[in-house]
């Protein structure tokens, strides 16, 4: 299949920003920013994409809200490592991205230690230049109530102080260089800087994909998701899977059934959006907290939708929360406008839930999940086509959507 890579990295950042909750573009800044040093240092256009793409992607470790505070609220910190560990063991199993991997890894070390690992020097100093950036951001994000004009030679006062300790001198100096014009701390405002990300989008970067290829790519996306919590670890990978199977018994033909998997892996990856408290929740959520949960569906949506050749794909993904009744959000759709692929998805997110540990519950066995099911069925919020399904063949259901459980490279 003929993939728009950038298209797939631009998808990749959209989710990480959903971690920031109420502090978007994070990485997208640190992409701009970095990219810009680049260029100022004469760096060629391959090494232009590659840095470009490594600051979008930097965060791909950091699933939860917590640990995104510690991003942007301090400098450095004990334990800054972990999320960089996390996203190379993800990056690292990915043909797609493994030539980011390392820069991930590293991109929370320190120069003078940086000097210590046997690495190429491009890959020194593209980490070393992500981390640089990286701070560059987590210190702009402590004066969002001053104009950035007012707040840059703090900003670069403050870093120029750990030279050749956290960061290279030579990258320092152009740093200082760069951020000595107005437009670099300007474009790091949200309009300026989607300007310059769909200026960057142009350059395109169509290759060919496997479907395997494809699906690893989209079980990464799974992977940042179900990090979020202990409780949704594995979730995204059992309903693809589930769904797959589903498929199968359906009679889809391969294809289908292909892109049914890729969409259960996509189906929440707009739960990245919600607070960690929420997720982790022991009772029930009150009107409030309902109503942040009901917009992760959308967010998938509009992340899945800008990916050429996943429209179905995406619709199939974002109605997982849509019932036949036209009561599910967030579209309110019925019946007639709720196509197989997509009421499938809905079952296989279901009984995978259900077959989880959840903060309120522990997981339930196969017959008490059946149950659950043909009551969903009749009061019209699934396919009760589909539960029949999964009544014939309950054994094979439970095993495809839990086979992920003590076998998954995602619980890193």
């Amino acid at each position: 299949m003929n993939i728009d890579f950038r298209q797939i990295v631009n998808a990749l950042s959209d989710t990480l920003d959903l971690v920031g909750v109420d502090d978007y573009q994070h990485c997208k800044r640190v992409a701009f920013m970095a990219t810009e040093c680049a260029r100022h240092m004469e760096w060629p256009q391959a090494d232009l994409d590659k840095i470009y793409h490594a600051g979008l992607l930097h965060d791909c470790g950091v699933s939860s809200t917590r640990e995104h505070a510690h991003l942007v609220g301090e400098l450095d910190w004990r334990g800054s490592g972990n999320h960089c560990t996390r996203g190379y063991s993800m990056l690292e199993e990915q043909p797609t991205f493994k030539h980011l991997a390392e820069i991930v890894l590293y991109h929370h070390t320190h120069w003078d230690r940086l000097q210590e690992r046997p690495l190429e020097e491009d890959t020194r100093l593209m980490a070393n230049l992500i981390f640089l950036t990286d701070r560059i951001d987590a210190l702009a994000s402590h004066h969002k109530d001053q104009d950035i004009l007012l707040a840059r030679n703090e900003i670069q006062t403050t870093l120029s102080g750990h030279g050749e300790t956290m960061f290279s001198p030579h990258l320092l100096t152009a740093f200082l260089d760069t951020s000595s014009s107005e437009f670099f701390w300007l474009t790091l405002e949200m309009r300026h800087l989607n300007l310059y990300l769909r200026e960057m989008s142009q350059h395109h970067l169509n290759r060919e994909m496997s479907p395997d290829e494809f699906l690893q790519v989209a079980k990464l996306f799974a992977c940042i998701v179900d990090a979020k919590s202990p409780f949704t670890a594995s979730h995204s990978l059992g309903v693809g899977n589930l769904a797959h199977h589903l498929g199968q018994l359906a009679g889809l033909n391969k294809q289908t059934c292909y892109l049914l998997e890729v969409a259960g892996l996509l189906h929440d990856l707009g739960k990245l959006n919600i607070p960690d408290a929420i997720l982790d929740k022991t009772g029930p959520l009150n009107e409030a907290e309902k109503a942040v949960m009901m917009r992760h569906s959308f967010e998938s949506y509009q992340i899945l939708r800008q990916i050429d050749g996943l429209e179905k794909v995406a619709e199939w993904a974002a109605f997982h929360h849509e019932t036949l009744s036209g009561e599910g959000y967030p579209y309110r759709l019925r019946k007639v406008h709720l196509s197989q692929e997509a009421r499938i998805v809905a079952v296989a997110d279901v009984f995978q839930a259900l077959a989880q540990t959840r903060p309120y519950r522990g997981p339930l066995p196969p017959e008490k999940i059946l149950a659950i099911l043909k009551d969903m069925g009749l009061k019209n919020k699934l396919d009760t086509d589909l539960i029949a399904l999964v009544e014939t063949h309950l054994d094979s259901c439970w095993k495809a959507a839990t086979v992920h459980e003590e076998n998954d490279s995602c619980l890193i």
